[in-house]
């Protein structure tokens, strides 16, 4: 057995990824292993890891092996599994074009929130198809401190509340999660998006996701904020016919968020390899010990 394991560095306007390539789905990568190589100070550092493993060899994934080559088996930072991730779509992407995999153009990617559509462009921007947002029916209230807001809970493949707000200051720290009620409504936790008014068709967020903590940019995040914002606008391109786009400023950089009238959103932004090198296996072990 080798006693390193190869690995990649990259973001998505600042969230950024362990990267793992492991075609033939042979690493044991237990949430412990995920959480020390996500550790920013003992580890390589990372809001989550991207296990690059093609679908026909991940018994999550062969049912879409037909349709796309490559599965995304996404972590948490914390080594939790989660359905999907925007920013970690386009970096996978990226990452399949630079190991000759992918080239410009469509292809698409398997994730645990079904096969999505990523067109990479000659100026190094990538779209993701992020399918439909559902928007379950009940009152979600956020509260950080003495204040709460009202929120509009979306679900993108993954659940989130989106609360608008006078001041991103009044989100507060985000290292832990912010109480949101009815608890019910969110089972297996919640990513909670503070959002403000830039103007018109132009907002700012902050973001604490499950698993990570305040992070620099969440894709499915930045979705929800632009369907919540559509609504609340009276823009839902469903009802006026004509497609509804926000930019949306993230810590991290910008994304561009389309929702079509047939409801399916893309979503554009960058994606970066900045690094690679090895991850030294006897390290890995101890460090799960």
């Amino acid at each position: 057995m080798s006693t390193r394991i190869a690995f990649l560095k990259g973001h998505g306007t600042e969230n950024d990824f362990v990267i793992v390539p492991d075609p033939e789905n042979t690493l044991d990568l237990p949430p412990a292993a995920v959480a020390a190589l996500c550790d920013r100070r003992a580890g390589i550092g990372g809001d989550g890891l991207l296990h690059v493993v093609r679908s026909a060899a991940h018994p999550e994934a062969r049912g879409m092996a037909a349709e796309a080559e490559w599965f995304m088996d996404y972590r948490n930072g914390d080594g939790s599994v989660a359905e999907m991730c925007g920013n970690g779509v386009r970096v996978f992407a990226r990452y399949l074009q630079r190991a000759g995999h992918a080239v410009e153009g469509d292809l698409a990617v398997a994730t645990r929130g079904g096969v999505k559509t990523v067109h990479l462009a000659k100026n190094g921007d990538v779209t993701v198809g992020m399918g439909r947002a559902l928007l379950p029916e009940g009152e979600v209230t956020v509260r950080v401190g003495e204040r709460s807001w009202p929120a509009t809970h979306v679900n993108m493949g993954n659940p989130h509340a989106v609360a608008f707000v006078d001041d991103l200051a009044h989100a507060g720290d985000l290292h832990t999660a912010p109480p949101v009620a009815p608890a019910t409504a969110y089972p297996d936790g919640v990513n909670v998006e503070f959002v403000v008014d830039r103007g018109p068709g132009h907002v700012a967020m902050r973001v604490h996701e499950r698993g990570s903590g305040e992070t620099r940019s969440c894709g499915t995040g930045a979705c929800a904020v632009a369907v919540a914002a559509a609504r609340r606008d009276a823009a839902d391109p469903a009802v006026t016919g004509t497609p509804a786009t926000y930019t949306v400023d993230v810590p991290g950089g910008t994304l561009v968020i389309t929702e079509r009238s047939d409801g399916e959103i893309e979503m554009t932004g960058p994606a970066v390899i900045v690094g690679e090198g090895e991850i030294d296996l006897a390290w890995l072990e101890n460090a799960t010990r």
